[in-house]
C-alpha cells in the first residue's frame, strides 16, 4: 500500500538486490532495515554447511524501506549457495543496483564473491557497493587486498558494516544510492 501511495504522489519504488556468499549476513541485513516483516524462504540445511548455520535462503528474502515520500526501496536478498544461482538472474532483473555483502571474518569466501560478481556483471551494468560485514573498519592494505581479490575498480565503494545494526545498514544503502546518483549524473553529462 505504501508503494502505491508513493507512486500516486509522484514517488518511485526501486529494486535493490542484496547478494553475497553463503552465510555472509544477507537475510540479517534485510531484516535489520526492513519496515515490514521480511518474506523469507529459509529452509533447514542438510549438507555439511550446516556447521556454519542451521538454515539457508533457497529462493529469496524480501523487505521494504521507505526513504521518503518520493522513494521506496524494495530489497531482494539472493541465496548465497551456488546451487541456487538460477535465482540470481531472476532477482537481478530490473534492479537499480546491488549490495555485495561479504563476511570480513571469512576471506576464504572471496572467490565465491568473485563468482557472484561475475554473474551480476554479465546480467546488468548497474552500480553496486561492497559491504564488509562483521568488521569495525578497513585499513588501506586490507582494502587493496579486497579490491585485488574481487577485481574492483577504485570507483566501487567498500563500506564496513554490521548487518545487525540499523544505522550501519543505512550507511550501506546510502552509499549505493549515491553511486546510483553519480552514474545518472555521469550519463547525463555525456549525453
Amino acid at each position: 500500500m505504501a508503494a502505491r501511495k508513493s507512486r500516486r504522489q509522484g514517488g518511485q519504488a526501486v529494486k535493490i538486490v542484496v547478494t553475497g556468499p553463503f552465510a555472509a549476513g544477507k537475510t540479517t541485513l534485510i531484516r535489520t532495515i526492513s519496515e515490514i516483516t521480511v518474506l523469507s524462504t529459509e529452509r533447514g540445511i542438510t549438507d555439511d554447511t550446516k556447521a556454519r548455520k542451521a538454515e539457508t535462503t533457497v529462493a529469496m528474502d524480501f523487505g521494504r524501506i521507505t526513504i521518503d515520500r518520493d522513494l521506496v526501496l524494495y530489497l531482494f536478498g539472493t541465496p548465497g549457495q551456488e546451487r541456487f544461482d538460477f535465482m540470481w538472474e531472476i532477482l537481478g532483473e530490473g534492479m537499480l543496483g546491488y549490495v555485495m555483502l561479504i563476511d570480513a571474518s571469512r576471506p576464504e569466501t572471496y572467490p565465491e564473491a568473485l563468482n557472484i560478481l561475475a554473474a551480476f556483471r554479465r546480467m546488468a551494468r548497474v552500480p553496486f557497493v561492497v559491504a564488509l560485514n562483521r568488521t569495525d573498519g578497513l585499513d588501506a592494505r586490507a582494502e587493496n587486498d579486497l579490491r585485488d581479490a574481487l577485481e574492483l575498480s577504485d570507483g566501487v565503494p567498500i563500506v564496513p558494516c554490521d548487518a545487525t545494526d540499523k544505522e550501519s545498514v543505512k550507511t550501506v544503502l546510502l552509499a549505493l544510492l549515491y553511486s546510483v546518483l553519480d552514474e545518472i549524473e555521469q550519463t547525463a553529462a555525456h549525453a
